[in-house]
């Protein structure tokens, strides 16, 4: 029996930091290709807008929204525990939900250290540890389990005044590694995307504070940041969509352990 065969239609994808951006981008993927969503995130109305949106744009798809904390254990469960009764277990998990806060080093206290930890790398734990019962049981009727973390640039290399964020995505690429390696035989992949800057909130805010901190345009600041960047623009959120759907779709068994840059080549100067 090939992959093709035992991969039904309709398998549910649960996505964290679904209501905007790149969740938003990947949720409407997933939906496009028949997957029943449960989108997560911190603002149950913004949620619910997303909601309304794919409906309108895939009339028959199946969501159900649940506000979460990713970096709260308890919430954690309740909303896994919420989607398994939606639509059972859950085939596939994105880790998308993170923030990024720019400082100096010694300007990072430990609050703000906490704080990118705990939503960046714990919320990914998080995630993982309650989802992957229901994942496993899924995997071994047949149902093959996909797990991937949007991670970033930030996880394979150091940035700058982020000290906090890119511990915490490197983090979450060697969880990602330890945690593919060992789920390898259990009809389960775990992979990391790591996208360079892409069109999202959390550039606007990157933007606004170079134009604050230095008096640069909006113009010039975007330069400063697609400089490293060979194609020298933005990642598109449907580029990193595409590639979480590649990583689901079948024939993608034998990818695991990976962490995908996804940057027009940064990586590879």
């Amino acid at each position: 029996m090939v992959e093709a065969d035992i991969i039904p239609s309709a398998r549910h994808a649960l996505i964290t930091g679904a209501g905007s951006g790149i969740g938003a981008a990947i949720a409407q993927t997933l939906a496009q290709n028949g997957c029943r969503l449960t989108l997560c995130g911190r603002s149950q109305e913004r949620l619910d807008k997303q909601a309304q949106l794919l409906r309108a744009l895939v009339p028959d798809a199946a969501i159900h929204t649940v506000a979460v904390d990713v970096g709260d254990e308890g919430s954690v469960a309740g909303a896994i525990e919420q989607a398994h009764q939606q639509f059972g277990s859950v085939n596939i998990l994105v880790n998308n939900a993170g923030q990024a806060q720019s400082q100096s080093f010694l300007r990072t206290d430990a609050a703000l250290w906490q704080q990118m930890l705990q939503v960046n790398l714990t919320g990914t734990y998080h995630m993982m540890h309650a989802v992957l019962p229901q994942m496993l049981a899924a995997a071994t009727s047949g149902t093959p389990g996909r797990i991937i973390n949007i991670a970033s640039t930030a996880g394979l290399m150091g940035y700058a005044y982020v000290s906090a964020y890119v511990a915490a995505k490197h983090g979450v690429v060697g969880l990602t590694k330890a945690l593919a390696i060992e789920l390898a035989n259990k009809n389960i992949t775990v992979n990391a995307l790591c996208p360079g800057y892409t069109e999202t909130d959390i550039v606007q805010e990157a933007v606004r504070n170079i134009v604050t901190k230095t008096a640069q345009t909006e113009a010039q600041a975007r330069t400063v940041l697609t400089a490293r960047n060979p194609q020298q623009r933005f990642v598109q959120p449907d580029e990193v969509a595409q590639s979480v759907w590649w990583l689901c779709a079948p024939g993608s068994g034998a990818i695991n352990g990976q962490a995908i840059a996804i940057d027009g080549g940064e990586q590879a100067g």
